[in-house]
Formats: C-alpha cells, structure tokens, sequence
C-alpha cells in the first residue's frame, strides 16, 4: 500500500488544530486531524493508497486537493511518496 503525504496549505482551522505547513504521513493509521476533515479527505486518500490517479487540473495525477466542510477553513493537499521519500 503506498504511503500518502498530507500537507495544510491554508488553516484558519477553528480549533487551532491545523497550521499552514503541518505535514502528516498517511499509511496504515489515521493522522491526527479532525474527523469532519478526514471524512472529506478519506476517499481520495484511499484511492491513491491503492494506485489511482485522480483528477486534477486539467489531467490526471496521484495527488489531490481538499478543503474543510467547515466553511473551507483548512486547504490540504495530498499526495503519493515512493518508498524512502519520507
């Protein structure tokens, strides 16, 4: 199962949970985010844990963009790392 590098582009997050930077590796385990964020994000997740290649722009990548429920508070990215990048 591939590894999925998750990073906060943009956090206005609510809580104060999230910073712009923070960077969590998705492998086996839920990261520590919230699970209104995680639900959103999950599928995609998933997805490229398993080889999918998603929309994106106007093509296809092994990557993704989210945003928060909560009114777009938090914009994360997401996206495959190969063995040894992280």
């Amino acid at each position: 199962m591939a590894k999925v590098v998750l990073t906060i582009v943009e956090s206005k997050c609510r809580g104060g949970y999230l910073k712009k930077g923070d960077q969590f590796v998705v492998g086996d385990l839920c990261p520590p985010i919230c699970h209104e964020l995680w639900n959103q994000i999950y599928p995609s997740v998933y997805a490229l844990q398993n080889g999918a290649m998603l929309d994106y722009g106007i093509g296809r990548a092994k990557c993704f963009e989210g945003v928060c429920p909560d009114e777009g508070r938090v914009k994360i990215h997401g996206e495959v790392v190969e063995d040894g990048e992280k």
